[in-house]
């Protein structure tokens, strides 16, 4: 089985892929592309599912960083992990192919065409209250970019009906982001359920991007081709598999 590669036609003809899990060598719970270090997956496993995407990008190795769910963002001028924690990625340099690790929360890809300055993000719900998309675009902007030309995508992210969630989680956007409320829904007793890519598109539009879009792909719901965090632990599985998002100029 070859490598299932999603595309989004806001970023138009860089070169982007949201790769699924299908066409890796990962087994067990792991079963397909897992490229995720940090899981307890075999490492030799992971290594050659991480080859395998760098190929399909026509680079010999990816750019990354250590992701803590963090408003932070750098900028890389190479391959190999940045120094340092941040969940925002971003390049002026041709041939440098950012990636993202994501299993639920939101991999987000950025393109501005005219200056030729792209970015990745790591966007779970901590991240976006805390600025990664925001900061991620301000990396951009200081290596040339204009945000009325910057195109982002959503790629395949948990939605809004499986992402159940306490009243302590809601209390809590509303006290750093009380805009967020439109993106909550009543759920069964105390529960709420949550928009996270909606929420996501609202913080993009606020940005005043060119323009901006979700894939509509749910990792919750679609486990033959994604990985979920909570899925796995709803189904009470030892680990879960990392999806891959990369971009490149």
């Amino acid at each position: 089985m070859g490598l299932e590669i999603l595309k989004s036609e806001v970023l138009g003809t860089v070169p982007h892929g949201f790769f699924t899990r299908k066409g890796g060598a990962s087994s067990g719970v792991f079963q397909g592309l897992n490229c995720g270090s940090g899981s307890s997956d075999m490492s030799d496993a992971v290594k050659l599912n991480r080859a395998r995407v760098a190929a399909a990008m026509d680079v010999p190795e990816l750019a990354s960083v250590y992701q803590v769910h963090s408003g932070d963002a750098v900028a890389v001028t190479g391959s190999g992990r940045a120094a340092g924690e941040a969940d925002g990625i971003v390049t002026a340099t041709p041939g440098v192919a950012l990636s993202i690790l994501t299993a639920d929360c939101q991999p987000v890809l950025f393109h501005d065409p005219k200056a030729r300055v792209i970015g990745a993000a790591h966007a779970g719900w901590k991240g976006a209250i805390g600025g990664v998309l925001e900061a991620t675009v301000a990396q951009m902007e200081a290596l040339g970019a204009t945000v009325g030309n910057i195109r982002a995508a959503i790629g395949p992210s948990i939605s809004q009906p499986a992402y159940e969630v306490g009243p302590e989680f809601l209390d809590r956007f509303m006290e750093q982001a009380p805009e967020a409320a439109t993106f909550f829904t009543k759920g069964v007793g105390e529960k709420y359920l949550f928009d996270l890519p909606g929420y996501g598109l609202s913080r993009l539009n606020a940005l005043g991007v060119a323009a901006a879009e979700w894939t509509q792909h749910c990792t919750y719901s679609d486990p033959s081709r994604f990985f979920s965090y909570r899925r796995a632990t709803h189904e009470g599985e030892a680990d879960y598999g990392r999806l891959i998002s990369v971009i490149r100029l």
